[in-house]
């Protein structure tokens, strides 16, 4: 392990990490370029002194957890993990994936919404954590195997029912075309990860329009900030859409509110009630 190297290194990348990139306020009587030793701690989920002695060279043997959060923390690239690991005499994992885990505070932000529907997506769109309001709104996802929490399968592989998909919203066929860019950039910040290339597999084997979609070899898309719910218990609800990012955990926390004293704001109330108590009758 060459700690002086490793120190030297993660300096220079939080040196060059803007604090609005991964949600930090600037302030005003901020000395030094990029982000502070303790914003990278916090990032990181590790103590400030653990951090400056890792820095600082004093730390001996960091653990693979440790490299793998300063990786997400520092929003490394592939090439820059690889050197990370070798400075602390590691190999990389040999498959990094997109994280899965769904930090303890965003769970509780979610539920903390009685009146929006929220969910948490990973970057290959497996829905990871979502509200009583959200499971009414588009599917009890507890009720369904994990694999089938993906909404890219259930935008591109899931048969169509009158014309309809994806939980009946109006902007369908957008998403589906945003799913496919967003995935092409997942595919390359996760090259070597075995569930991303085989979701990507999956979907162009079983879609012509992703097959069609990944041919065109865009990248990023806009998700629409405003849809509609075609839903069968209250009718049409349509909300505002807003995604927050989760830059350290490549992670989107997605919410649905509707506009005040709108007929919409109301379905969603009723919804809130009705929905969550047919969820808790036994099927």
């Amino acid at each position: 392990m060459d700690r002086q190297q490793m120190g030297a290194f993660l300096r220079s990348r939080r040196e060059q990490i803007s604090p609005a990139a991964v949600g930090v306020p600037a302030g005003r009587r901020r000395r030094t370029p990029g982000l502070r030793r303790d914003e990278v701690a916090h990032l990181a989920f590790i103590s400030t002194e653990y951090y400056t002695r890792l820095e600082q060279g004093r730390a001996r043997n960091p653990s693979r957890e440790v490299l793998e959060a300063l990786v997400h923390a520092l929003r490394l690239s592939s090439s820059e993990t690889a050197y990370l690991y070798r400075l602390a005499g590691m190999q990389p994992s040999a498959a990094p994936g997109p994280p899965t885990m769904v930090r303890p505070s965003i769970r509780d932000l979610i539920t903390r919404l009685p009146h929006a529907a929220a969910i948490v997506v990973s970057a290959t769109y497996d829905v990871l954590a979502w509200n009583d309001l959200a499971a009414a709104l588009m599917e009890d996802f507890s009720a369904v195997p994990p694999r089938e929490r993906n909404l890219a399968r259930r935008a591109f592989l899931s048969p169509d029912t009158n014309g309809r998909r994806l939980y009946g919203v109006s902007d369908g066929d957008e998403f589906a075309r945003a799913c496919a860019l967003h995935l092409r950039a997942a595919v390359a910040r996760y090259p070597d990860d075995p569930k991303t290339s085989a979701l990507i597999d999956e979907l162009r084997c079983g879609s012509e329009e992703f097959a069609a979609l990944w041919e065109q070899h865009e990248v990023g898309g806009q998700t629409m900030l405003r849809k509609t719910f075609d839903h069968p218990s209250v009718g049409p609800i349509t909300v505002n859409c807003d995604a927050l990012d989760i830059a350290e955990l490549d992670q989107r926390v997605v919410i649905y509110t509707a506009d005040p004293g709108s007929p919409s704001e109301q379905a969603l109330r009723l919804l809130s009630v009705v929905g969550t108590q047919r969820m808790s009758v036994p099927g």
